[in-house]
């Protein structure tokens, strides 16, 4: 096995951010600022800024903004609230968990369920290690899993050789989900601790988290993924020493002392998940509507196979129904013999599959979704916010696109065809939540507008607002002071930029899953690759070049433009897009800098 991870071996995860009321109460008057003086820019916008001799620009420019306005006001819904976490202590005996059971001074159980098809063993193994490391304060029967969909000899000779159980199917039907619940069948441990095959859990991830489950309503927790081997990069005045020799590391050494350190070449891919998980994931659990996100997470079995029955009834009764229907219509009969109607029930519920995981490319946050609308149970998650894993990051933009890919056309699946925000059992909070999640999702549809519209003026001349005037900017820039101060302050300690130059970049691979799915293309399951792969990846990022060029040679023009004279350009008009343009051109630049990204031959951190 390659020993380039192993290099990483050493590295310890962040600590999660702490809790401020103080922060909170701050961040939230800030919120409340942006969100009124937005509203305002936005009603101007509409009422006395368009350009009537160019509404072909005005409206979709104005439209993009609506849109981009009302994402953040869901953001700032998902964001509004945070909460201090209180670690329950470890329960001793299955009645901390399940009261009332009647075997209740027996020993939890716990079923850790490794998911690998094609990855390479001898990195499950190293999870297979760390697994039986997991340590706990009272005698637990904790077993070991692996879930092989690839069926190989060699996997197999692996749980030989660590003692642990191999389960393997004759089909791939379901793929992971499918998985899963093909282990679930031939399982009985009392929780679930979901791992892929990269997942290295650390000795606390049960003592930490099962004590949760003393609340009989709790369903999953979910734990903070953490990529270990993310490049750390170098210190500016060493890169620059290698570049320019000791007249740029003097230059280097005084840029940091004004700004403080700087880190070159840390995470190119953008793939630190602790905005998601930290900030974004963390602060719905006051509305009880944070997601399983798979690897990392504890399920109570009890629940997941629950929602599976519920699930199973449903889809029975909606098939029998549908049978039903048509065979009046096409009989003329107004009610059905009893003896067919058993007979078709029969049929549909032998033919009905039980999936506790939903056959679904993203079928972590889809469980999610199912659990929470069943009312009846009233089924609650957590978002634990302590790091009780680690596991692999893409290396290469190809695996990246792959991952990102999956990701988008699954929740967009999601969103067209089983719309939770309609979904009854949610409450209008959660609605709200995972509309959040699925309408971040569309903005590249209107991301494509704010990235094109700076090349169209500069270009042509043609303005989408009627003036570049000093009415303009009075509208415009309390906004967007407002809106940064508010989002500085509400993910306080986490670096926002390189999430929202990534979010923007990310069009062209969100416009294709959204095409994908609005033409029925079925999102596949492709396992994400844990080796870099090798190569050069500028093919990838042909429409981010694109808008780069595009920008370069419209603010060259513009500029010429204004020198020159006689055309509608105007000196604001110009200043105003080029600074809109060459944010856009530095959003777009981390990705294609990603994509001829290659690792360093010594993984040693830097840090002096």
């Amino acid at each position: 096995m390659d020993d380039y991870f192993l290099k990483f071996e050493q590295r310890r995860p962040p600590e999660p951010l702490p809790y401020s009321a103080v922060r909170e109460s701050i961040w939230q008057f800030l919120a409340v600022v942006a969100l009124v003086v937005g509203g305002w820019y936005i009603w101007w916008r509409w009422t006395h800024s368009l350009n009537p001799d160019a509404m072909w620009f005005a409206i979709p420019l104005v439209f993009a903004e609506t849109c981009a306005f009302f994402g953040m006001v869901l953001f700032v819904f998902n964001l509004w609230k945070d909460q201090p976490t209180k670690l329950e202590p470890a329960p001793a005996a299955l009645a901390d968990v399940y009261p009332n059971h009647p075997d209740g001074e027996r020993l939890i159980s716990v079923d850790v369920m490794f998911a690998t098809y094609n990855e390479e063993p001898e990195l499950v193994r190293l999870g297979i290690h760390d697994a039986k490391n997991i340590a706990y304060p009272h005698p637990i029967d904790v077993r070991i899993h692996i879930l092989d969909d690839g069926r190989r000899p060699e996997m197999r000779a692996v749980c030989d050789e660590e003692d642990v159980n191999y389960i393997s199917r004759t089909t791939n039907e379901g793929f992971k989900a499918g998985n899963l619940r093909n282990a679930m069948e031939r399982t009985s441990g009392d929780f679930l601790v979901i791992c892929d095959a990269d997942t290295r859990p650390f000795p606390t991830i049960l003592e930490h988290t099962l004590g949760y489950f003393r609340d009989p309503k709790m369903a999953w927790v979910q734990t903070p993924q953490w990529f270990y081997d993310l490049p750390e990069g170098e210190r500016l005045h060493k890169n620059w020493e290698r570049r320019f020799g000791p007249r740029g590391a003097k230059v280097a050494h005084f840029v940091e002392k004004v700004i403080g350190p700087v880190q070159v070449g840390n995470d190119p891919f953008v793939n630190d998940p602790k905005m998601f998980y930290d900030v974004i994931l963390r602060r719905r659990n006051w509305v009880n509507a944070s997601f399983c996100c798979g690897a990392g997470s504890i399920h109570r079995r009890e629940a997941v196979m629950e929602a599976a029955l519920r699930s199973f009834g449903a889809n029975v009764e909606k098939r029998t129904f549908a049978v039903e229907e048509e065979f009046t219509v096409s009989s003329k009969e107004r009610t059905v013999d009893p003896e067919l109607m058993q007979a078709i029930r029969t049929q549909a519920a032998t033919t009905e599959v039980l999936t506790p995981y939903r056959f679904h490319v993203s079928e972590d946050i889809y469980t999610s979704i199912v659990l929470h609308s069943d009312r009846e149970r009233g089924w609650k998650s957590m978002m634990h916010p302590i790091v009780e894993s680690k596991m692999l990051s893409p290396q290469d933009l190809l695996t990246w696109t792959i991952q990102r890919y999956k990701y988008a056309g699954g929740s967009l699946d999601i969103l067209v065809n089983d719309n939770p925000i309609f979904r009854r059992g949610l409450t209008f909070p959660q609605r709200l939540m995972y509309g959040t999640t699925f309408y971040s999702y569309l903005a590249p549809i209107w991301n494509v507008i704010f990235l094109v519209a700076p090349a169209l003026y500069l270009l042509t001349g043609i303005s989408p607002v009627a003036a570049y005037s000093n009415e303009f900017f009075l509208h415009l820039i309390p906004f967007l002071v407002t809106l940064e101060l508010a989002m500085m302050v509400g993910s306080w300690g986490i670096s926002g930029y390189s999430a929202k130059a990534s979010y923007l970049s990310f069009f062209p691979l969100g416009l294709r899953a959204i095409w994908a799915v609005l033409r029925g293309e079925k999102i596949s399951f492709p396992v994400t690759p844990k080796d870099r792969q090798s190569g050069r990846f500028l093919s990838l990022v042909k429409p981010q070049l694109g808008i780069i060029v595009m920008t370069g040679v419209a603010a060259v023009w513009g500029i010429g433009a204004l020198v020159i004279g006689g055309t509608p350009h105007t000196a604001s008009g110009v200043v105003a897009n080029i600074a809109w343009g060459l944010n856009n051109c530095f959003a777009m630049a981390g990705i294609v800098a990603a994509a001829m990204w290659q690792p360093p031959t010594d993984t040693k951190d830097i840090d002096e």
